[in-house]
């Protein structure tokens, strides 16, 4: 007769900056850090990149590569919230 031992599954989170997020990429076999959060809207066939978030289920943590290689279906917006306007330095315009 064999003992059945209790299943326990490794924990596979780390605490990053009081928060906790995903240890590796969503994605299988990755093991790169992640670097964005990844959300489906279905009603509005929407899917938005943003910057690392407490995880959820519906949320998938990316690393840098295979956020920059997603793509969605056709008749998808994909919204790239992380990006910025980028920065104009003015004071030499406006040295005296």
């Amino acid at each position: 007769i064999r003992a059945e031992r209790p299943y326990h599954r490794p924990a596979r989170t780390a605490s990053i900056r009081s928060r906790t997020v995903s240890a590796s990429c969503s994605r299988p076999g990755c093991q790169r850090n992640p670097t964005a959060t990844l959300t489906y809207e279905y009603s509005s066939s929407t899917a938005t990149i943003g910057v690392l978030a407490t995880p959820h289920p519906m949320q998938y943590d990316l690393c840098d590569l295979h956020t920059d290689r997603l793509s969605v279906p056709n008749g998808w917006t994909l919204i790239d919230e992380r990006v910025t306007a980028p920065v104009v330095d003015l004071r030499d315009r406006f040295a005296s």
